[in-house]
């Protein structure tokens, strides 16, 4: 009768406690084929394995935030704020050149322009030289890609920044006899213009279209404003061609503000029209 190799349930195979079955000889074979050997065998091979799918992992959590770092950047550009920076001396000392500052894309529509609001607007009107064609780079595309995304401010030269001095309906007149500007019938004291020079007298008359404001720098003597293009549209800037309204300095660091409108210039000046 042949021999009964079964083990007896609950029996350690492996001869913990000296009860392991004698009748089969422990070869290298049947402890290769045993569990515990497979198990220490195969563990390194599990853990070699692992560290592929755990790179693998890292790479798939590193890919979404990256893409929803974008997508969240590029409604951020396109709906609420969007990057530019400055390429000339026309609004010191309120901004320097080479600041970067963000906008308020929510202003003029549906939110509305103040008096002393600080804007950029497209070139519509020939204001500026035309650019120059821009010179490709090995990595011009990547540039583009995250100027349009925002990731990296606007460096376009064909957008202007100025503060809005006049509204639709406004009567803006340079100057009274104390060499300030009118708006309305009121006097203004323009505290946020550059202290360190004298404004220039530039006498102009104009009442604001519907539509349209009237803008200037803070830099009075170095700003082609509207002042500098009566014969194009009457100096006037299309409401439609305001991007909107400049927030907050957000670079340098040494420089990071919010823009001030100064409301208190312009508190006793009434409704135009």
């Amino acid at each position: 009768m042949p021999e009964n190799n079964t083990p007896t349930p609950g029996t350690p195979r492996d001869g913990a406690e000296g009860t392991a079955d004698q009748s089969a000889p422990d070869t290298g074979a049947d402890a290769s084929r045993s569990p515990g050997a497979q198990g220490r065998r195969s563990a390194p091979s599990k853990a070699n394995d692992g560290v592929p799918g755990q790179i693998f992992v890292w790479l798939k959590e590193v890919a979404t935030v990256v893409v929803i770092a974008v997508v969240l950047s590029f409604l951020i550009k396109t709906f609420l704020f969007r990057a530019f920076y400055i390429p000339s001396e026309s609004m010191v000392n309120t901004l320097d050149v080479n600041d970067r500052i963000f906008v308020n894309l929510l202003v003029p529509e549906p939110f509305a322009l103040s008096r002393g609001d600080v804007v950029v607007f497209r070139d519509t009107q020939g204001w500026l030289a035309a650019a120059p064609a821009k010179e490709s780079g090995p990595f011009t595309w990547v540039q583009d890609g995250l100027t349009f995304v925002g990731l990296l401010p606007d460096s376009s030269e064909q957008h202007l920044v100025k503060r809005v001095i006049g509204l639709p309906g406004d009567h803006v007149i340079c100057c009274d006899d104390a060499g300030k500007l009118t708006v309305n019938g009121t006097p203004i004291n323009e505290t946020y213009v550059n202290a360190a020079e004298v404004p220039q007298v530039r006498p102009f008359d104009v009442v604001v279209p519907e539509g349209k404001v009237w803008v200037m720098g803070d830099n009075r003597n170095h700003s082609a404003d509207s002042r500098s293009h009566l014969d194009t549209n009457g100096g006037f800037v299309n409401l439609s061609d305001v991007e909107g309204k400049a927030a907050v300095i957000a670079w340098p660091l040494n420089r990071i503000s919010v823009l001030d409108n100064y409301p208190d210039v312009f508190r006793n000046v009434p409704a135009g029209g």
